[in-house]
């Protein structure tokens, strides 16, 4: 896509290209087993990074990508700016296959780079809508990244379309491009207000120029997004786990709303016009972030186990040992074990080098993708009454197979503990849920729930147990997904997005 913007900042000529080569994509098969397995567990959508003034700016995002690969496993990509050209490598699949020839660094110079890891819905797992996204513009070049997801791209991207716009890709972050496009402002801060005057969600993004790096947050802080410091460097990061590989200092997090602008003149903050009462995820502490990040101010795991002493105060259990479903349940598990006085042992081990499993029609087959993913230590569990904890329960599949194997390795008795309360509604903020009607506790009783998963008792945290676990000093969190009452009422996806059309 060619954007033309009406005037730049830029203090030299408009000048420079666009410099691009992409990876493999993966075969048809693996695209097939990516996209269509049932969501079992939440997914979040993308990783953002930039990297200001260092001369291994490509080498940095492609270090913080890997450290935020959680948080987007289906492309990644990173664009670098010499000061004339940007160069831009992206790819589908991890970042270790995305950038597996060492050869690819040599093609990205530059001090000035942003990166990008994303997750996509079903439908638009393809290559032309890896980020981050590059056009050429008038007065200029611009890369963008996007994590989370806006309410209302859909009429926007239609509005754009019956003006003439031409869109490349089935991305919302797209509708951004063309928006500041069509913006009169004198500067791309202004045209970014402009743009963002008309999209209404969750977004965090980092948008770079030839020799600007911008970082930006939705006026509600749905998503993280943190400043650091490498010696002189600006580093931009979703979560501080990625400044802590690069040995860099966490310096804040983004304030809700605000611009950020790093460039020879050092760094620099405006705000968005837009005001609101601060809507964080509060999924974040419960699953998405690692734990050892520090988001919205606030270290992860002293958040997550907070989750599991109030879940132990609030739902006692009579057991010989805590386990916890790994990874993301962990930290909650030693928190309820330190409250409960019941010891923690490691009962489950967790395969970490597989992809997504293949869907299996039968019940076997859906059993061996369990057991692909997990294995129980028997001599641990023969004979014992366990809780376990888990961090979320969406449709209850994994959990069922993962009791039975308990079970079956001689586990005595299996309470369950939940750290978050009963998901009832879908999540149109950057989450990837099910639909509404896919979600096993908007169709069930607790009760229905126990029996349902065979276990000898089932307790959820309460969402006044979730809320006392995470700090409040800087305003409240979006519970949405736990109580169906949405911070911004989507005015065009109360149903489920068309596939394609989430950004990741």
């Amino acid at each position: 896509m060619h954007a033309s913007l009406s005037q730049s900042e830029e203090s030299s000529p408009p000048e420079g290209a666009i410099i691009s080569s992409v990876s493999s994509p993966p075969t048809a098969a693996l695209l097939a087993a990516s996209t269509s397995e049932p969501v079992d567990k939440p997914r979040s959508n993308c990783a953002i990074v930039g990297v200001y003034a260092h001369p291994q700016a490509a080498q940095l995002v492609y270090s913080s990508l890997y450290a935020l690969q959680h948080r987007g496993q289906e492309s990644s990509g990173i664009v670098t700016s010499d000061g004339r050209n940007l160069h831009r490598h992206v790819g589908m699949g991890l970042v270790t296959n995305v950038f597996s020839d060492a050869t690819i660094f040599d093609r990205l110079p530059g001090r000035l780079a942003i990166g990008h890891n994303r997750y996509s819905t079903t439908g638009s797992t393809v290559l032309h809508n890896a980020q981050p996204f590059v056009v050429s513009t008038k007065h200029g070049l611009m890369a963008v990244s996007h994590n989370g997801n806006f309410i209302n791209s859909r009429r926007l991207r239609k509005k754009l379309e019956d003006e003439g716009s031409i869109f490349q890709t089935t991305s919302d972050t797209e509708v951004i491009l063309h928006l500041m496009a069509k913006s009169p402002a004198a500067d791309i801060v202004g045209r970014i207000k402009d743009a963002f005057r008309q999209l209404q969600g969750a977004y965090s993004l980092v948008i770079m120029t030839r020799n600007k790096l911008i970082a930006l947050r939705d006026p509600r802080g749905w998503r993280p997004l943190n400043i650091g410091k490498k010696n002189d460097a600006w580093l931009i990061a979703s979560e501080t786990c990625a400044f802590d590989l690069l040995e860099a200092e966490y310096v804040r997090e983004v304030e809700a709303g605000e611009i950020v602008v790093i460039d020879q003149n050092g760094m620099r903050s405006d705000f968005l016009d837009e005001q609101a009462e601060r809507a964080a995820c509060i999924f974040e502490f419960v699953y998405f972030s690692r734990p050892d990040s520090k988001i919205f101010d606030e270290n992860v795991d002293r958040a997550r186990r907070r989750l599991g002493k109030n879940l132990a105060n609030e739902h006692p259990a009579q057991a010989d040992m805590v386990i916890s479903v790994p990874d993301s349940s962990n930290t909650a598990g030693l928190g309820y074990a330190r409250i409960s006085g019941i010891k923690f042992e490691i009962g489950l081990i967790r395969n970490h080098y597989i992809g997504r499993t293949f869907i299996h029609p039968d019940q076997a087959g859906r059993d061996a993708n369990v057991r692909i993913k997990f294995n129980p230590v028997k001599g641990v569990l023969e004979g014992r009454r366990l809780v376990l904890v888990e961090d979320s329960i969406v449709r209850g599949t994994t959990l069922k197979h993962l009791v039975r194997m308990l079970r079956k390795a001689g586990a005595k008795e299996v309470h369950v503990r939940v750290s978050s309360p009963p998901i009832v509604a879908p999540c149109y903020y950057g989450m990837d849920f099910p639909t509404k009607d896919e979600l096993i506790a908007n169709n069930k009783s607790i009760a229905e729930i126990k029996a349902y998963l065979e276990v000898d008792s089932l307790e959820y945290l309460s969402l006044e147990g979730l809320l006392k676990s995470v700090p409040h000093e800087k305003g409240g969190y979006c519970t949405a997904c736990f109580t169906g009452r949405y911070p911004l009422p989507p005015d065009e996806v109360m149903h489920k997005l068309e596939p394609g059309s989430k950004n990741g």
